[in-house]
């Protein structure tokens, strides 16, 4: 079943992530412990930041040595039954990709798989394209207010092409549909890109040490590409500070250390994940209300929203966006006719069929999507199940005021989506 506690998710940046993986499961069968710098794949993949975690695996951006390019990087739990499970999720990733090869889809594209060894474990890793924030994420910048219906219309469409190819092409069912499960295909701050901001490249050179790409980049490029012997050497010794600033004798240890393993022990395999809901929503109406003063905030609220800018920057940022999106995350996904588990879909996006214990279909993920289309253009989750006194949330409910559905705007949302 989809767990509703998570850290960071893929594609959301720190400023709104609840809280890190800890310590306990970096241990045999669990994560893989990695520092920026390191290298996967005999140096082709270098880790250059985090991007988040899920109770499977962490995930992080990697530059593509091979290829130049920015990818995502997501490193398994190393215990038998993630192993496995992975296996079933590299073979419907893989199905997704041959079925799209124009990129039209509207689905996430993997690009690579391997096994990578280290002291925990044999992990599966896999490899995406790299993308930008979720929808959740989006949701966060219209500081839970919701975003214009316009914007709802277009994102749906982009959903919508997603799934009926899932669906009616392939026979999948993704089973975890919310909006930190599609993701746009670029950050709504550009600055906050890589890809746009021109951050520093980590690289490894030599006997696995690490340079800043830009530093050496800049020169050449100002040079025309004719250098001196000299000139070469101070571009070096400049490359080489920058990356000691960047990385510290830590890090240039551990590549030491990690890269020996990938020479004897990266191999082609598979992978799966499954990054959840944080605890966001539970602050929702107190961050409304405290918005509809001056947009300040107490806690971590205020310290999120002032990373983002003020309200008048988050509103810019908003109407700029590209919209573009996909789906990602198909770590629970399965075929019509082949389940793996009647306990499907995080609680707040969940369908009746599921609740009841009954058979579910591609029905599920169209009950999702709903959900996620109310959330869009009111900024608050259609429904919010909590416990009683002889059941808990994840039981039919029983008591009516625990879902609540604003009819009226669900009609007008299927109005404007026709």
């Amino acid at each position: 079943m989809a767990e509703d506690e998570t850290g960071d998710r893929r594609g959301m940046s720190d400023d709104y992530s609840s809280e890190d993986e800890g310590t306990e499961d970096y241990r045999r069968g669990g994560y893989h412990a990695v520092r920026i710098g390191d290298t996967f794949r005999n140096g082709c993949y270098v880790v250059q930041s985090k991007l988040g975690w899920g109770h499977f695996s962490t995930v992080w951006l990697a530059w593509d040595t091979l290829r130049s390019r920015y990818v995502a990087l997501k490193i398994q739990k190393s215990a038998q039954h993630y192993t496995e499970a992975a296996m079933d999720e590299i073979k419907i990733l893989k199905q997704i990709a041959e079925g799209d090869r124009d990129d039209k889809k509207c689905v996430v594209k993997l690009l690579d798989h391997f096994k990578h060894s280290g002291p925990n474990g044999q992990h599966m890793c896999m490899v995406f394209e790299y993308l930008g924030d979720n929808l959740l994420t989006l949701i966060q910048y219209s500081d839970y207010r919701g975003v214009p219906l316009h914007m709802v219309k277009e994102i749906c469409r982009h959903i919508l092409v997603g799934l009926d190819y899932l669906h009616s092409e392939l026979s999948i069912i993704h089973t975890d549909l919310k909006p930190e499960n599609v993701l746009l295909l670029s950050m709504i701050d550009p600055s906050r890109d890589p890809t746009k901001s021109g951050a520093s490249l980590i690289l490894p050179t030599g006997k696995n040490k690490v340079v800043s790409e830009t530093v050496v980049s800049k020169e050449i490029k100002s040079s025309n590409g004719d250098l001196t012997r000299n000139q070469k050497k101070k571009i070096r010794k400049k490359a080489k500070k920058a990356a000691q600033g960047c990385v510290g004798k830590e890090v240039f240890e551990e590549n030491e250390r990690d890269s020996n393993i990938n020479d004897m022990e990266d191999t082609n395999a598979n992978a799966k994940p499954n990054e959840n809901l944080g605890e966001e929503r539970a602050h929702r109406s107190l961050v409304k209300d405290e918005t509809k003063s001056d947009g300040i905030n107490n806690g971590n609220q205020g310290k999120e929203r002032r990373r983002r800018g003020s309200r008048a920057t988050r509103k810019k940022l908003l109407a700029e966006v590209d919209l573009k999106c996909k789906l990602v995350d198909f770590g629970n996904a399965c075929w019509t006719y082949k389940k793996f588990t009647n306990d499907i879909q995080t609680r707040q996006y969940r369908c009746p069929e599921v609740i009841l214990g009954s058979k579910y279909s591609t029905s599920a993920d169209l009950w999702s999507f709903a959900c996620i289309c109310f959330e869009l253009a009111t900024g608050d989750v259609l429904f919010d199940p909590h416990s009683g006194e002889n059941y808990d949330r994840d039981e039919v409910c029983r008591n009516p005021s625990d879902y609540i559905i604003d009819v009226p705007l669900c009609h007008v949302m299927i109005m404007h989506l026709n």
